[in-house]
């Protein structure tokens, strides 16, 4: 597939700022900072959680991260969502794992044909931007460590 900027002008970041199923992953890459990271060359892969995952959290838990004081563990939960490269719904089926910007790996599995990555259920893939691709997963991933 070729994934050049003509093909798809909006980087990662503002391809989620316009999905308004979004819009809370949206406001935590803004609140991290990682939407910088996110509007660079890349290629990146992002497993952004919807706004229904984020009301899966506990009551107050999100008011919490996104506080100052918490940033960074905001950040280490968001980056956990990102990987460096461009892999295809396709291409995440052969895998096993993927090594996120947080430093850890995540798990990925095939079940019944369908991608979990770390007990989320891949939702929407291939979600193509200039700078990599999004798929939407059902539940925010928590990293083991902060």
């Amino acid at each position: 597939m070729n994934n050049s900027k003509s093909n798809f002008p909006m980087n990662l970041v503002e391809t989620a700022a316009n999905d308004d199923s979004f819009s809370t992953f949206s406001k935590v890459l803004i609140a991290t900072g990682l939407n910088e990271t996110l509007q660079g060359e890349g290629p990146y892969t992002v497993f952004a959680p919807t706004n229904r995952a984020f009301e899966k959290l506990p009551k107050g838990k999100l008011d919490s991260l996104l506080k100052p004081e918490n940033k960074s563990e905001l950040t280490a939960i968001a980056s956990y969502h990102v990987s460096n490269g461009h892999v295809l719904a396709a291409d995440v089926a052969t895998l096993t794992e993927t090594k996120t910007l947080q430093g850890q790996s995540a798990t990925i599995k095939m079940i019944d044909k369908k991608v979990m990555i770390d007990g989320s259920n891949v939702t929407l893939i291939d979600i193509a931007s200039s700078n990599g691709v999004i798929h939407a997963i059902d539940t925010v991933m928590i990293p083991t460590k902060h």
